[in-house]
């Protein structure tokens, strides 16, 4: 039985957020080791429902089907659980969120609420409001190994331009967004009195160090400013200890992302050498931490973005952000909560934000094991002509063969002119549905033990699309039962057809085992379309379909060739992106919290071909600080250049083709040259 919530409040809550609301503090206390947006503030709670992950969690136990526990109605909303929301508003104008006593912060008509679940219902209610959604997960950067101990990269090697007209950056704020942490030490960040070049680290996850405001917005986590991490480099040799370990980060990673990525933006060795560095740790738990406390979503990348453009105003220095994070959710039109919030950044003068495609390019592969395949193939789409015609998508939950215990979740995006119902049909049973436009399914479990829910939506209140959303989730509860594993039918059955076209992505799992019972194992796996199903287009992140931001694609320089596993556009509403491909192929940076005769490390993907244009767009902010977001990318278009074969057209897989530095600073120099013929 779904839970009661008045009609006019219904309508204004995401489909997955009202699943989540019908589920109960136990449910929901597992679903936040899964979830990143959700957390459990009640400490009780925590101790009295066990861990799946983590060095202290308890193994799962994987129920049997025959005591398949009985599911109960739910009789109110925990309010033991909060979740980070975005709340659309319907008047800019107005001055304040209704968040109660919680934590938000707003930008235009969306706001950021830490709401209660229990809520919910009363924030819908509000006439200030006209839609409320759950932040999307963020995807672990993936980048491949391609050599462990390298050479150092030359120091001519990302020089561009005339050092005379940038400087190398000396004016300008490099702004980082990763995980892992950022090796402040590393010799590349090093300036000639050994002084590190990073000003600011916030460390959203740290304790280790007052947060950057006492109140607001950024009243969480660690804030190291330069006076902390210059003192921990003087005090290392007496003490004997890494400058690091003076200073700790919550994550300290060897090899770790974020200084790989901020070696190549601005590294000693990379392209923005003299820029001053920021860098911004958003918390991904490890797997030996209690992942329930703590969040990890598409919020803490707009609270990354305001603090480094905040800093950025606070230092008089325009800003090049890179983000080598992603998202999948929601439409990949740029309508999404979080890159509306990243555009209305934008419109400001000398700031600009590079952020990688994603590495979901693989449609099969190369090799007998090579299973990046698997991570590709999140994507189908395709036309439906009349009505009365059915199109079936093939949708594959792996498990360990035998059950998934993850979350699986798909999105369906028709236009407003179509009316589309859904069926699906678990593997080697009955179909169930059709599940009409403005129908749901809200947390039934089936006879397998999954439990399922479809929403048929109509005229989403970001973009008017209509929209299907389909959620396959494991029992949570003293014993957890897995999704059934094998390939789920999902039809679509055309009531009434004007245009006819969808679009359909898949959600990521990040892979893990959850331990051994008996003679199985437990796993969360990702779900994937079979070849059969799979379009491969339109797999750039949804992070990576906002207007303003420069979408980067992953150059194998090497083979003149993009990338296999570098994500393709264009954007679901036919947008051309990426906008161009940059070297991420074996790309040799420095090597974080590792040995000081073990500098450098060579990774593979688009994460380290986005920090590369980030670096270019410092050395043109610093030529001209009063760039636009858009002239910058209007520059970067129009001066890449093409791969051998290919024309001046935009390539779904590389955009306009190869960043040209030396003809996006010549670019820049005559942007405000103009010539009066009187």
């Amino acid at each position: 039985m779904p839970l009661r919530i008045p009609t006019e409040s219904l309508k204004k809550i995401q489909p997955k957020l009202r699943m989540i609301a019908d589920g109960d503090a136990t449910v929901n206390a597992v679903r936040a080791e899964r979830c990143g947006a959700l957390a459990v503030e009640n400490k009780t709670l925590l101790r009295r429902v066990r861990a799946v992950r983590g060095a202290h969690a308890v193994p799962v136990s994987l129920a049997e089907l025959p005591k398949r526990p009985k599911p109960r109605a739910l009789k109110r909303v925990t309010s033991e659980v909060v979740a980070n929301v975005f709340v659309y508003l319907r008047d800019s104008n107005a001055e304040d969120a209704p968040a109660g006593d919680r934590p938000y912060s707003r930008r235009g008509r969306i706001a950021q609420v830490q709401a209660k679940l229990s809520d919910l219902p009363r924030l819908a209610s509000s006439d200030a409001v006209s839609y409320v959604e759950v932040a999307e997960a963020l995807k672990a950067p993936t980048p491949a190994l391609a050599d462990l101990r390298p050479a150092a990269p030359a120091v001519s090697m990302r020089r561009f331009g005339k050092p005379s007209a940038h400087k190398y950056g000396e004016e300008v704020l490099i702004g980082i967004v990763d995980v892992q942490g950022f090796d402040f030490a590393h010799p590349d960040f090093l300036d000639d009195r050994g002084r590190t070049r990073f000003v600011r680290i916030w460390d959203q996850g740290g304790a280790s160090r007052p947060s950057p405001h006492a109140t607001g917005q950024f009243s969480y986590g660690a804030e190291f400013r330069d006076k902390h991490l210059n003192a921990a480099i003087t005090a290392s040799p007496g003490l004997g200890l890494p400058a690091t370990d003076i200073e700790q980060q919550s994550q300290m990673v060897e090899g770790s992302h974020g200084t790989h990525v901020a070696s190549i933006a601005a590294g000693n060795r990379g392209v923005c050498r003299r820029a001053r560095i920021a860098g911004v740790l958003i918390s991904l738990p490890k797997e030996d931490e209690d992942r329930r406390m703590s969040f990890y979503d598409s919020s803490r990348l707009a609270d990354a973005v305001d603090y480094l453009l905040e800093l950025g105003d606070e230092l008089g220095l325009p800003v090049s952000i890179n983000i080598s994070l992603g998202t999948n959710g929601h439409s990949h039109d740029g309508s999404a909560a979080v890159t509306r919030w990243i555009d209305s950044a934008l419109t400001t003068p000398g700031r600009a934000i590079t952020v990688a495609a994603g590495n979901a390019g693989q449609e099969r592969g190369e090799t007998d094991d090579d299973l990046g395949w698997i991570m590709g193939r999140i994507h189908s789409s395709g036309v439906i002509p009349s009505a009365g015609l059915v199109r079936d998508l093939e949708w594959v939950v792996v498990g360990n063969g035998v059950m998934d215990v993850s979350e699986n979740e798909m999105e369906i995006w028709f236009n407003a002119q179509d009316r589309i119902a859904v069926s699906i049909k678990p593997p080697g049973k009955h179909w169930i549905g059709p599940i009409e436009p403005r129908e749901f399914i809200q947390n039934r479990m089936l006879d397998d033990g999954t439990m399922l829910s479809v929403y048929n939506e109509v005229y989403h209140p970001a973009n008017g699309l209509s929209y299907a959303s389909l959620y396959l989730s494991p029992f949570f509860g003293e014993s957890v039962i897995g999704v059934a594993a094998g390939t789920w039918l999902v039809r679509l059955h055309a009531r009434e057809i004007r245009d006819g076209r969808f679009h359909a992505w898949i959600e990521r799992d990040d892979p893990h085992r959850l331990g051994r019972v008996g003679e199985r194992e437990a796993w969360a796996f990702p779900s994937f379309f079979t070849q059969q199903s799979l379009v491969d287009d339109t797999t750039v992140s949804s992070l990576g379909c906002a207007t303003r931001v420069i979408t980067v694609a992953n150059l194998d320089a090497v083979r003149n060739r993009i990338n296999i596993s570098s994500s393709q556009g264009p954007t679901r509403d036919g947008r051309q992106k990426p906008d161009v491909a940059a070297p991420g192929t074996a790309i040799v940076a420095a090597k974080g919290f590792a040995d000081r005769r073990d500098e450098w490390l060579s990774l593979s993907g688009t994460s380290m071909a986005s920090p590369f244009v980030t670096g270019v767009v410092g050395l043109m902010l610093a030529m001209e600080p009063r760039l636009t977001a858009a002239q910058i990318e209007g520059i970067i278009r129009r001066s890449a250049a093409p791969l051998p074969g290919a024309s001046f057209e935009w390539a779904n897989d590389a955009g306009f083709g190869v960043i040209d530095p030396e003809a996006c600073l010549r670019e820049v120099e005559r942007v405000n040259q103009r010539k009066d013929l009187g």
